[in-house]
């Protein structure tokens, strides 16, 4: 998968919708062409991150924010439970793999949807009694897929030595 950067020159919005989709591509190629165990396996122990659980991870983080935030609909959570809001980083050992890179892209979908209906960057919803513009979620998604795709970026190397973009 070649990834090209985004425009050097456009609108704002244009520019940092661009940079989320460059970022979720990043993610999807720091995972193409592994086996399902080298998908599942740690970082490093103890943490528990692996790069399927951070596909599943973006997946939660995507669904929560433009569906529950902005769209203000009451979707359940994809993996996090009660018992364990970290479920999307524990559970992958017998995860469906198919399914949670599905799940990644429809949500990724239904963000870029929601998106699409939102007028102006300045809107703004309630993030636990804080106000949220969308322009500071495009920002922050970009910032935690950009630390993700590090994150990834490392496993990766660690897995079969595979560096860059």
């Amino acid at each position: 998968m070649r990834r090209e950067f985004p425009a050097y020159v456009a609108d704002e919005r244009t520019t940092l919708e661009a940079w989320l989709d460059f970022h979720r591509d990043t993610l999807a190629h720091k995972c193409e062409g592994l086996s399902p165990e080298q998908l599942r396996e740690r970082a490093t122990p103890p943490s528990p991150i692996s790069l399927i659980g951070l596909v599943r991870h973006m997946a939660e983080v995507e669904r929560s924010w433009f569906q529950r935030r902005v769209d203000g609909r009451d979707v359940p959570y994809l993996y996090a439970t009660e018992a364990d809001e970290d479920a999307d980083f524990h559970d992958v050992d017998t995860a469906d793999l198919d399914a949670d890179f599905a799940a990644w892209r429809e949500q990724s979908a239904a963000a870029r949807e929601v998106l699409s209906r939102v007028e102006t960057l300045d809107r703004t919803f309630d993030w636990h009694g804080r106000t949220v513009s969308v322009r500071w979620l495009l920002v922050h998604l970009i910032e935690e897929y950009a630390r993700h795709a590090g994150h990834a970026d490392l496993i990766r190397e660690r897995l079969d030595g595979s560096t860059g973009l």
